[in-house]
């Protein structure tokens, strides 16, 4: 691997939710800024920039990682799905965005991206019930200050207990 001058942008080459799509950055510009400025993923939010806060987390190969704890350079070759590539192709909502709606899971928003993301990994792996503990206990790695979480927790075990479209 040759190494990149500080001052030097990287060609960085991905799968962006199933599209090969490639841009320039610096070595040390973070994965969530880079997604959103350089790729136009405005659905991926940075609030804390330190992994606390949950509202950066997409999916890379399949699984749920905070895009404010890696550097777009280390997104090279990878597979990204951020939360533009929930909905179908006619932008109808998947079962879990359905559920967050139907059960009042959505404040402001800004956190809700980040919770989906992992949630879709979550019920993904998931094959047992799923419980609202198992779900508050995941929810923990999120910080949203709108609600109380319950509408969020609601939504997660009716969209386990139902036919998930991750």
């Amino acid at each position: 691997m040759r190494r990149i001058n500080r001052d030097e942008q990287a060609l960085i080459k991905l799968t962006l939710n199933g599209t090969p799509v490639a841009a320039r950055a610096e070595p040390r510009l973070l994965f969530s800024d880079f997604l959103r400025h350089q790729l136009g993923a405005t659905g991926t939010h940075v609030g804390c920039e330190h992994g606390v806060c949950g509202c950066c987390t997409v999916m890379v190969d399949g699984v749920a990682t905070r895009s404010c704890l890696m550097l777009a350079v280390q997104a090279e070759g990878r597979e990204v799905r951020t939360v533009e590539a929930l909905a179908g192709p006619e932008l109808e909502l998947n079962d879990l965005q359905r559920a967050f709606r139907e059960n009042h899971a959505l404040q402001c928003g800004f956190c809700t991206p980040g919770i989906l993301m992992s949630f879709t990994d979550y019920l993904a792996r998931e094959n047992a019930d799923v419980s609202a503990e198992a779900v508050r206990d995941v929810l923990g790695g999120h910080i949203c200050r709108c609600t109380g979480y319950q509408g969020i927790v609601d939504a997660i075990v009716e969209t386990a207990k139902g036919s998930m479209t991750p």
